[in-house]
């Protein structure tokens, strides 16, 4: 990976590290609005009046967020309403952007190694296991080193 790439790799990894914790937090089976609400003792009509909506809206924000279909926005709305800070981000799989990187490359660099290994077969010019895995290592840093966008694809 260029300089400049690594680096950015290395800024989000620490940006991110703060959710890592989160991984394992499960989201109540009727979303956050409706749990922090009745743990609260509040009702619908009193964070309705907060929001300056009535009380079949509130339910409909509810319900909405318990199936995944609110915006970001009406969170943040209903987050404020309840003097609370709405956050939300992205948590790698694997731990940091940078093992998904190494992972994508390594998937990448052992299709087109095995491909182009295939072929040499067919014209008995096949190679070694030794060399197929270096070469998908060396290959697989080289993906890495210039961030190809078909890591993506």
């Amino acid at each position: 990976m260029r300089n400049k790439n690594k680096l950015l790799i290395e800024q989000l990894d620490q940006k991110l590290s703060v959710f890592k914790g989160l991984k394992m937090v499960l989201v109540p089976q009727k979303g956050w609005i409706n749990t922090i609400r009745t743990t609260l003792n509040m009702t619908m009509d009193q964070l309705g009046t907060k929001l300056k909506l009535t009380k079949g809206a509130i339910q409909k924000i509810e319900e909405r967020e318990a199936i995944g279909q609110i915006t970001i926005n009406k969170l943040k709305e209903v987050g404020e309403a309840l003097d609370m800070q709405f956050v939300y981000g992205f948590i790698p799989k694997d731990g940091t952007i940078e093992n998904l990187i190494d992972l994508k490359a390594e998937k990448l660099a052992q299709k087109i190694v095995l491909r182009t290994n295939q072929n040499m077969k067919l014209e008995g010019q096949g190679i070694s296991d030794k060399k197929i895995k270096d070469s998908i290592k060396d290959l697989a840093n080289e993906i890495k080193r210039e961030m190809r966008k078909s890591l993506w694809d």
